[in-house]
């Protein structure tokens, strides 16, 4: 209970952001949303790989402007603890967590921008549950009492952040015919446990085969990378 007490009782400052953690989901064991280039189903995509890659662009691009860290910089599963953990050892301003979104449904599509507050849409939940991994028992009732504590330290903040980016990100969305599904609130644990402002972005849906040749592309990712960047960027100048 010591690292409940630990994460219940400290709160890093949210005033001014110079440091950042930028978190590709998934990894490792924990692949995430699987998605194919071809008909065919032999040309596979993990979300995991997708999520390092343009997480590594954001950084390259961020690392001009401010102290950015990755919590992996390699395939390896990294436990949601582990992420947390990792925020307070750099000392992280800001939370920015990378993923790609999924659906039964393959002609879902589109961009989301996720802040960390308390909801009752149900489309959201959905897409928390998926990625709110291997949480059960005591330490799922431990992270939903926290979740409650921590939106109320960052909830302000990390809305400002998610508005920030979305203005950068909806001109790389619209050139390449990819819908805007907005901001929203979300449940996301890793966001919570982090006990940062932060960010949760599912860039695109890798169950739609079309959607996904588009946001495979390093042309793609190198557009939403610097998009997220400069809102991230907008942000922190906004903040000072």
């Amino acid at each position: 209970m010591k690292f409940v007490l630990l994460i219940l009782l400290i709160f890093p400052s949210v005033l001014l952001a110079k440091v950042v953690l930028i978190d590709p989901g998934h990894g490792g064991e924990e692949v995430g949303a699987v998605g194919y280039l071809d008909s065919k189903k032999s040309r596979k995509v993990y979300e995991k790989d997708l999520s390092l890659r343009l997480s590594k662009k954001i950084k390259e691009v961020l690392s001009k402007s401010t102290t950015t860290y990755l919590t992996r910089s390699l395939d390896r599963t990294v436990s949601l603890q582990e992420r947390a953990d990792l925020a307070d050892l750099v000392k992280a301003d800001l939370f920015l967590s990378i993923h790609f979104n999924s659906s039964s449904n393959a002609k879902s599509h589109g961009l989301e921008l996720y802040y960390l507050d308390n909801n009752a849409n149900a489309a959201a939940n959905k897409v928390a549950r998926s990625e709110n991994l291997n949480l059960k028992g005591e330490e799922l009732i431990v992270n939903q009492i926290l979740v409650d504590l921590v939106v109320q330290q960052t909830v302000h903040h990390s809305k400002a952040l998610a508005r920030f980016v979305h203005n950068e990100v909806k001109p790389v969305i619209k050139s390449n015919k990819i819908e805007d599904r907005g901001v929203k609130p979300g449940l996301f644990y890793v966001l919570a446990l982090s006990k940062r402002p932060g960010l949760l972005v599912e860039v695109g849906f890798v169950s739609n085969p079309g959607e996904l040749r588009k946001v495979n592309e390093e042309k793609f990712l190198n557009s939403m990378a610097q998009a997220i960047a400069s809102g991230v960027i907008a942000f922190i100048k906004a903040s000072k």
